[in-house]
């Protein structure tokens, strides 16, 4: 399967591949890519089912992380720097635990290592299979960001929630289904990657909880916490980038 991707950046430099969160596209990304990029090459790609990436079977969290894989392949790129949010961090933990020597360093932000309820996955699979992704849509911007962010900046939360309207319902569905069942609680004390963990002290659907879950798990690792919600690297991009940049620059 082929997923639509870019790689930018100066030739040479190392690699960051950033994987966005579920209902959003790569675009989700343009707040980190200035200060990357003056470092660092840029690989970002549509996740499965969403954006240009065209969903063709059911989604498991193995196969979001092996489509990681083929990405940095198809790229030539043969190790890299991961960051990815919410449903891309749950991918990043996979990859930092059974796909190791493919990366630098894995960021896993505003995720865990099991998120939500089977339920409420397999719940919201089937509302967007029967009514489409307006329902989802319209109260997004209550999971995604605080009041405070959406009632400042409403034109870029609309954007966020107009892309989110037009995902394919059966490749939202899809991932919805990849979360449902997917754990890694038991696997990340394995995990020997350098890691860094992000979390949204007001997040309500990845919790600082998640974060230092994670934290405690996994040896060596970092967590930063923003005054921010779930996609903290828009609400926060500034902190976002310091954190993110702190804790690359320092393995290079």
């Amino acid at each position: 399967m082929s997923h639509y991707y870019q790689l930018e950046g100066p030739g040479g430099a190392p690699v960051v591949v950033l994987s966005n969160s579920l209902g959003t596209t790569f675009e989700m990304w343009q707040p980190q890519m200035a200060a990357l990029l003056q470092n660092f090459r840029v690989l970002r790609y549509d996740t499965h089912g969403h954006g240009r990436t065209h969903k063709n079977e059911k989604t498991t969290l193995p196969q979001l992380a092996e489509d990681v894989l083929s990405v940095m392949d198809d790229a030539g790129v043969q190790q890299a720097h991961f960051c990815g949010i919410s449903m891309g961090g749950l991918t990043g933990l996979w990859l930092a635990r059974f796909a190791p020597e493919r990366f630098l360093s894995v960021t896993v932000a505003n995720s865990a290592a099991k998120i939500g309820e089977q339920s409420g996955w397999l719940e919201r699979a089937r509302t967007v299979r029967h009514e489409g992704m307006s329902a989802i849509a319209k109260s997004a911007p209550s999971r995604w960001f605080t009041d405070s962010f959406v009632k400042h900046h409403s034109a870029k939360v609309e954007s966020l929630c107009n892309t989110l309207a037009q995902i394919n319902p059966e490749g939202y569905a899809s991932c919805c289904e990849a979360l449902a069942a997917a754990d890694l609680r038991g696997e990340i004390d394995a995990i020997a990657v350098p890691m860094l963990f992000i979390a949204g002290v007001d997040d309500p659907v990845c919790t600082v909880a998640d974060s230092e879950f994670m934290q405690q798990q996994v040896k060596g690792s970092h967590l930063v916490t923003l005054q921010a919600s779930h996609l903290s690297s828009i609400e926060d991009a500034d902190a976002f980038n310091t954190a993110l940049l702190n804790f690359i620059q320092q393995d290079d």
